[in-house]
Parts: structure tokens; sequence; C-alpha cells
């Protein structure tokens, strides 16, 4: 539980290979939240970056009182820094964000001010995404699959930009054992919204977002919330059953005559749904084996406190 006189906001940035970025950010950030009503924290996740990330991140903390810095062992991804991020926090409530410029800090405000009028999770939605095609087409793919398999109808799953509601983000016990899942927090909330944010090139350097990353974030979910996909799978299988009887026992049937092609395509369908029944079931076996294991998704290195606290909000609202 946090204290009475915890920050609003908790902010949440993670750091890859950012040694060129991040002061901008930073100072970009720092203005922003010193214009908003009410008080904040910032934490920032060095994602076991290769350059000089951690070493700008150090010089930072000297020069910000209210900064908490983190280092981890190895680039754990995303989702395991910012649980590392999490467990550093005393804020009521969670900003997450990347500092890589390709968002606006300044952009923050619209975000809180959605999150102000009742919203348990707020996300941001990418206006005129500059990524490259390569990554685009994937995402948009990503993102269908994701809204139908979880249930939740946002447009930008993969938009690092989001205001969450503390008690949701606690109560999943994210940390070491359990990486960050803004697709679970979001599919417990009760209200949500979204808002268009700026979005620009990256300026520096390549994002960890691969296609390789993207297909892992998918199948996490894909495995989270899998059981109407084995219940499309089952269908499929008593429907190709089906056809088989009918084109064995009625051989004279019209039916029978229509379905020489469908039943060596349908045959070849259930195959791959096999295939793929089995990869799911295999990815459940690896998590179960991995969560018994309890092996840690990332180890913290170092971790710099904020050397003062936030001074308490105003008039801040509770959100």
């Amino acid at each position: 539980m946090t204290p009475n006189d915890a920050p609003e906001f908790a902010v949440v940035i993670t750091c890859y290979n950012e040694e060129r970025s991040i002061e901008e950010f930073h100072a970009r950030l720092r203005k922003t939240l010193d214009s908003l009503e009410g008080s904040s924290e910032i934490v920032m996740v060095n994602d076991g970056s290769a350059d000089e990330t951690w070493s700008r991140l150090i010089q930072l903390h000297a020069k910000d009182p209210q900064l908490t810095v983190v280092d981890v062992f190895r680039n754990a991804g995303q989702a395991a820094a910012i649980s590392a991020g999490i467990q550093e926090v005393r804020g009521r409530h969670f900003v997450f964000m990347d500092s890589d410029l390709q968002l606006d800090p300044e952009d923050l405000p619209l975000l809180v001010a959605a999150f102000r009028k009742g919203n348990d999770v707020v996300n941001g939605i990418r206006r005129e995404r500059r990524d490259p095609l390569r990554r685009r087409v994937p995402s948009f793919f990503a993102n269908v699959i994701l809204r139908g398999v979880a249930g939740v109808p946002f447009t930008d799953f993969g938009c690092s930009f989001q205001v969450m509601r503390g008690e949701l983000v606690r109560a999943h016990g994210f940390g070491p054992y359990k990486p960050f899942n803004n697709v679970l927090v979001t599919r417990s909330a009760g209200r949500f919204a979204q808002i268009p944010v700026s979005h620009h090139e990256r300026p520096y350097g390549e994002s960890g977002w691969t296609t390789l990353a993207l297909w892992r974030y998918l199948m996490d979910n894909v495995v989270l919330y899998s059981q109407g996909l084995f219940q499309f799978f089952s269908f499929v299988a008593v429907l190709v059953a089906a056809l088989t009887l009918v084109r064995i026992f009625l051989p004279g049937s019209v039916l029978g005559d229509v379905t020489n092609g469908l039943i060596l395509n349908a045959l070849l369908l259930a195959s791959a749904s096999i295939l793929a029944v089995v990869a799911f079931v295999g990815e459940y076996v690896l998590r179960t084996f991995s969560v018994h294991a309890r092996a840690p998704f990332y180890i913290v290195r170092e971790r710099r406190p904020a050397t003062s606290r936030p001074t308490p909000s105003r008039q801040a609202g509770d959100g």
C-alpha cells in the first residue's frame, strides 16, 4: 500500500541504447511534469544497454533529486524493464513511456486529463505512425488478433504511452517472475480511453521491437487468452470429421461428388490445426516449467533511489 503522501503519478521509463536521446527526453519530461497539477516521480530503467545509457542516467540522477534510476544485468525486454521500474515506485498511479523520442512527453497532459475523468486505463494511439512498413504491417495484424483474443477494443496495443490506475497494476503482482503485460491490465479495467498522440521517426539507433519481439509479445497474449482458440480448433476438427464420414458412407451422394477436393484441403487444414494445437500445448508446458523453475526474467545490477521526495500535490484529482 502506498503512503498518504505518495505522489499522484509514478512515471516509469524504459531505456535501451538511448545515450543520444536520454538527456533531451528527460529535460522535456521534467518540464512537462512540472507544468502538471499534482506531484510525480520518475523511475528510469536501463534495460541492459550496450552503449553509455547507464552513465547518462547516473549523470541525470545527480542533477535531478526526484529521479530514481535502475540498471538490469542484460537486455530483458521492455516488459521486464517496466516490471523492474514498478518495484521502485511510490506513486499511486502509473505512467509508462519509452525514451526514444518517437513519442512527445508534451502529450502527457492529454492522457492525464482523460485519466482524471474517471478512466482506469488511458492508452495512446500513434497518429500518422512513422515506423517503416515492415513494422506497421505485422503490428496491424497483431492488433487485430489481440482485439479478438483479449476482447479489448484498443486500436494500438503497441503504443507504449499509457496511464494506468495503480490498484490495477499492483493487483497483478508484476515483478522478476511475472513481466508486465499491458493487455492483461487493460482487460481488467472497467473504464478506458484512447487518446491520439504524436509520433515521429526514431532519431537515433534502432528499435528493440523487431518482428521476432512482436511475435513473442503476440504469443504471450494469445497463450494467455487461448480458450477461444482451442474451442475454434475443436470446431474445425469436428467439422472435418463430419465431412470425412459423409464422404465414406455416402459416396454416391451429391455431397460426395463435390467434396473430393474439399476433403483433401480439409485434411490439410486439420493437419495444420493439429500442429498449431501441439505448439500451443508445448508453449503451456514450457511456461509451466518456467514458473516452477522460478527463473527471474530480469535481475537488478544497481539502483539509485531519488534523494528527495516530490512536493505534495496542490489540488490534483485522484483519477
